[in-house]
This record gives C-alpha cells, sequence and structure tokens, in this order.
C-alpha cells in the first residue's frame, strides 16, 4: 500500500533575477514499512523535497498524497496532518533545552489532546525502547549528540505517525553515533514496520534502504 507520494513536483526559485529550477517533476512513492533512502550532492534540492512531502512547503506543481489522500501545506488540516500522521528529524536535534528529555518527546501528543500524565509514560516507554531509560529527566545539555538525536527520533514516533521524514538525520553526529542512529532506523523499521523516508550524504547507508533514489539536476531516479 502507497502511504506517501509525490507526483510530478516542481519547486523553482528566484535569486538575483535568476530562476533555479530546484525540481523537475519529481515523482516517487513510498509503500508501508519501507525504508526509503534520497541522496544527492549538498545543494540538490534534496531538503526541498523533503519539506514539500511534509507539508512544510508547496510545490509549484504536483501533488502530495498521503494514505492516499491529496494534501497541500494550506490546507486547515495541514497541521494537524503533520502533527499526527507525519514525523520529523533533521540535521540538528531542536530539542526544547527547557525540556527533560521525556517531556520533550511527549510535547506532540500534549499537542495533540493526549492528558499530560499519558503522554509522559508513552514517552518514557519509548525512550526505554530507544535505550534510554537512564537519560529521561535528564536536559538536552546533558546528553551526548547521539542522545539528543534518538529523543528527537523518539519525539518523531510519539504519535505514531505514518511515515518519518529524516532530513540528515546524522549529518552532525562522529561515526560511532551516526552508526547507532541509523542501526536504531533500521531497527525500528524491520521491527515496528515504521515508514521512514531520509535524505542522506551516507551513501553506504544509504545502501541499507529497500529503495533509493538520487536527485541530480531536479531530476529524481529510482537506483
Amino acid at each position: 500500500m502507497i502511504c506517501l507520494a509525490g507526483y510530478d513536483l516542481c519547486k523553482s526559485y528566484t535569486d538575483s533575477n535568476q530562476t533555479i529550477n530546484v525540481l523537475r517533476k519529481a515523482t516517487l512513492e513510498v509503500q508501508e514499512s519501507e525504508l526509503v533512502c534520497i541522496t544527492g550532492k549538498s545543494g540538490s534540492g534534496k531538503s526541498t523535497l523533503l519539506h514539500l512531502l511534509g507539508l512544510l512547503d508547496s510545490p509549484d506543481s504536483g501533488k502530495v498524497m498521503i494514505g492516499g489522500n491529496y494534501v497541500q501545506s494550506t490546507m486547515p488540516e495541514a497541521a494537524s496532518i503533520r502533527n499526527l500522521e507525519l514525523g520529523f528529524v533533521f540535521q540538528f536535534h531542536y530539542l526544547i533545552e527547557d525540556l527533560t528529555a521525556q517531556e520533550n518527546v511527549a510535547l506532540p501528543m500534549i499537542i495533540s489532546g493526549v492528558s499530560h500524565s499519558k503522554a509522559i509514560a508513552n514517552a518514557v516507554s519509548l525512550l526505554n525502547e530507544l535505550d534510554l531509560a537512564e537519560r529521561i529527566t535528564h536536559y538536552p545539555n546533558q546528553l551526548s549528540g547521539g542522545e539528543q538525536q534518538r529523543v528527537a527520533l523518539a519525539r518523531a514516533l510519539i504519535n505514531n505517525p505514518k511515515i518519518v521524514l529524516a532530513d540528515e538525520p546524522t549529518g552532525n553526529l562522529d561515526p560511532e553515533h551516526s552508526n547507532e542512529i541509523w542501526d536504531m532506523i533500521l531497527k525500528l523499521n524491520q521491527e515496528r514496520g515504521q515508514t521512514f523516508v531520509i535524505v542522506t550524504h551516507d551513501v553506504a547507508n544509504a545502501s541499507k534502504a529497500q529503495v533509493t533514489y538520487n536527485l541530480s539536476e531536479g531530476k529524481l531516479e529510482k537506483r
């Protein structure tokens, strides 16, 4: 079953009176429980594509489908879709420094209307699953880079999203912590059936995905 798709996505920007065509009719389909990686050179438009798929931006033309439904970032329900059906992990963790690990993870669930106590309980359970049982009451500045990114991953998973979109999730990490995050992603994909779409420069780890696309000169090609 296709849970996420982008069809004929085009996106351009104007810089100093010059039009830059970032995406030229990019098309991809993501099946439920797939791990999909998108590779390409820096500046090739990978993050732009992820932002379109995640309803953080709108294409000039083309369409995005989530769960078989046509969606747009300008729809009134877009914020709810982003919170409940999509999870996001970025290169920088974007954790709230004044909140503990468990509070950071629980926040999207609290925003969705779940009680504070239930959200915290679910956050603790998820952090335990990601091998952070002893760090749940620590603040971001008390965690290592790999731990911070695992907390960010838990936050992306807390509302049991259909798809997790990750933009260079290990870009700020050393090789050891990078491998930890990739191992965790692979485990979640294989054991939970969690669907991932990951933008990465890491060709070696991208090769572990079921499907890999390469983005070059605005064209998206399946490898």
